[in-house]
Formats: C-alpha cells, sequence, structure tokens
C-alpha cells in the first residue's frame, strides 16, 4: 500500500512540475497518477476487508504510515518555494493521504466490529420468518 501511495503521489507531482513536458506528456501523467490513486483506494479497501477478529500490527502500521505520508506532503508543500501548480497538488496529495488514513481506520473498524457482532439466536430468526410467512 505504502508503495502505491508514494507512486502516486510522485507522478502527481511530475505530471505538474517544471521542465519541458509536452501537453500530452503532462495528460498521460496525471492519467497514470489517477490511475495509480484508484490502484491505492482498491488496496486499501482490500487491507481493511482482511478477516482477522481484531486490529492487529499491519493495520497499525498501514495507519501510520498512510499518516505520515499526508503529513509529509504537508509539510513539503508549507516549506516548498516551489512554482504554485507543484504547491496545489502538494495540498491535495496531503488531503487525499489523510482521507486514505481515515478511509482505511473506519472500513476496517467496520469489518472488525461486524465479525464480533453475534447473531440473534435461530429462535427469534424462525419466529421472524414464519412471522412474514403468514402475512
Amino acid at each position: 500500500m505504502s508503495g502505491l501511495a508514494l507512486l502516486g503521489g510522485g507522478t502527481a507531482i511530475a505530471a505538474v512540475a517544471g521542465g519541458a513536458h509536452s501537453v500530452f506528456a503532462t495528460v498521460l501523467l496525471g492519467l497514470l497518477a489517477i490511475g495509480m490513486g484508484h490502484s491505492l483506494l482498491v488496496e486499501i479497501r482490500r487491507q481493511a476487508r482482511r478477516r482477522t477478529r481484531r486490529w492487529v500490527r499491519t493495520d497499525t502500521i498501514n495507519a501510520i504510515l498512510l499518516g505520515c505520508w499526508a503529513e509529509a506532503a504537508l509539510i513539503l508543500t508549507i516549506l516548498e518555494a516551489g512554482p504554485v501548480s507543484v504547491r496545489a497538488v502538494g495540498g491535495v496529495l496531503a488531503a487525499a493521504y489523510a482521507g486514505c488514513c481515515v478511509y482505511f481506520v473506519t472500513e476496517r473498524r467496520r469489518t472488525i466490529n461486524a465479525e464480533v457482532s453475534p447473531l440473534p439466536p435461530p429462535a427469534e430468526l424462525e419466529t421472524s420468518v414464519s412471522g412474514r410467512r403468514a402475512a
């Protein structure tokens, strides 16, 4: 997950950073960054919906790494004296990484709570089903 986060952010910065980019190269790098962002969200969803009964070490590592990327992007955006477009992308990346961190933690907690919550006893299930049939 961490590698996708770095590749997506680096590609987004490369798309708007200075240099002799053609319009085609800028658009292509931008589309590549969007594709990597989608892959990152799919990987976050996959990691968050793993079937374990509790919060484990890898969950903590994933949340910390996403938080660190958000913080690093924000600090570099504030301290960097580059063009406005690079700073804008840095701000968007900081918000996106923070959003990914919140999304991961929320989805992971939902998954853990869904597995832990007990099902109602079978007698209650039969009563509610037979009550629907009678109506």
